[in-house]
């Protein structure tokens, strides 16, 4: 009887003994992420760069859980009822540790954009900012596989005979799946001929707007009005893509009607003094401006104006456009010079009969 209390009291502590351990780390897990990481989070601010902050905050919580995992394996070691177990547990072991620091790889994985564009604009490697975000996803799948292969291979398993398996069903898969690997070439197009870039204002049949994201299958593209659509790479791909980011000047052209009756010699002044204004504004490109009495038509005395702004961005185009607005406005009140707005005159025959009252015509007038 004495011997079975002995029994039960050493199982109990051998119970209390591997609690008290896994408890331990549990305790060790929170000082760590109380202080530890802290005091490692306030030291990488001190970094040059933020590398070193995104590691650490990558693998916060894999190494949070790593101590949970390493509690409960010592936890099992210590505890001698299950020692013909161990073998198994401590495959689980190593593949916990394998898929803690796969995970950490792969939530760096999302900051290798980071890494890539500081190394493009430090080294000069010249990677288009349309690759980058293709590189970051690229890594994230070499991480998954990479660790799956690992993990498969500390459970014995032969990881030569799936991919063999994968083979056999490769035929099957692609027909199932022809449209996502349409998806697939239609970015690798878009990455080789590069038609656009991230940040790019592009305009196609199917969407206007700003492009903000390229993934394996899409592209995603903010309109204006501030939604966003997501168009398929192989359809982007086949489409005629017009990036108006890539202009090096914009154009402005219109027609500035004037009345008929404006003397030649103030009509020639108005023409001179908008070309000499055009010439010398900062926005206007000096390349190409025309400034010419072209036409005569119904409305009035036409004015040809054909030239281009410096800049290409949308908001900055039109203050300049607006500016140049007013001060043509100001050079025809210099000149006495009135614009021609279309209007229409109605002559009423005073000479009407009994039968026919009132005969009337109508005559255009460019007053």
């Amino acid at each position: 009887m004495r011997w079975k209390q002995l029994l039960e009291y050493d199982f109990l502590l051998d119970v209390g003994i591997s609690i008290g351990i896994f408890l331990l780390f549990l305790i060790f897990r929170k000082l760590f992420a109380k202080y530890v990481f802290s005091l490692l989070m306030k030291m990488s601010k001190k970094a040059p760069t933020e590398f070193l902050s995104r590691v650490f905050l990558s693998f916060e919580k894999p190494i949070q859980w790593l101590f949970l995992v390493l509690g409960a394996y010592i936890a099992i070691d210590v505890f001698p009822y299950l020692k013909a177990d161990q073998g198994l547990f401590l495959k689980i072991f190593k593949a916990s540790i394998i898929f803690f620091f796969s995970w950490g790889l792969y939530n760096l994985s999302s900051s290798s954009s980071l890494l890539l564009t500081k190394m493009n604009k430090q080294f000069n490697m010249e990677i288009d900012e349309i690759l980058i975000p293709f590189l970051s996803k690229a890594i994230r799948v070499v991480v998954v596989v990479i660790s799956f292969s690992m993990i498969a291979q500390v459970f014995e398993y032969e990881v030569s005979g799936l991919v063999a398996g994968l083979g056999l069903g490769g035929l099957a898969f692609s027909l199932a799946a022809k449209d996502a690997l349409a998806n697939l070439f239609g970015g690798i197009v878009i990455i080789t001929e590069k038609p656009f870039s991230i940040g790019d204002w592009i305009m196609t049949p199917s969407v206007e707007g700003t492009v903000e994201e390229i993934t394996f299958r899409s592209t995603r593209v903010r309109t204006f009005a501030q939604a966003v659509v997501t168009v398929p790479n192989a359809t982007l791909a086949n489409e005629n893509i017009t990036n108006w980011s890539e202009m090096g000047k914009r154009q402005i052209t219109f027609q500035l009607r004037v009345m008929h009756d404006t003397p030649k010699e103030r009509l020639q002044a108005v023409v001179d003094k908008i070309e000499a204004y055009l010439k010398n504004h900062k926005g206007v490109h000096k390349e190409t401006i025309f400034v010419k009495f072209d036409q005569f038509t119904e409305n009035g005395l036409g004015i040809f104006l054909y030239f281009f702004t410096n800049t290409t961005i949308w908001g900055e185009f039109l203050a300049v456009k607006e500016e140049i607005n007013f001060s043509i406005l100001e050079i025809l009140e210099e000149e006495s010079v009135l614009l021609s707005i279309p209007s229409r005159k109605l002559y009423v025959d005073s000479e009407s009969s009994s039968s026919q009252p009132f005969s009337t015509s109508q005559k255009e007038s460019s007053n």
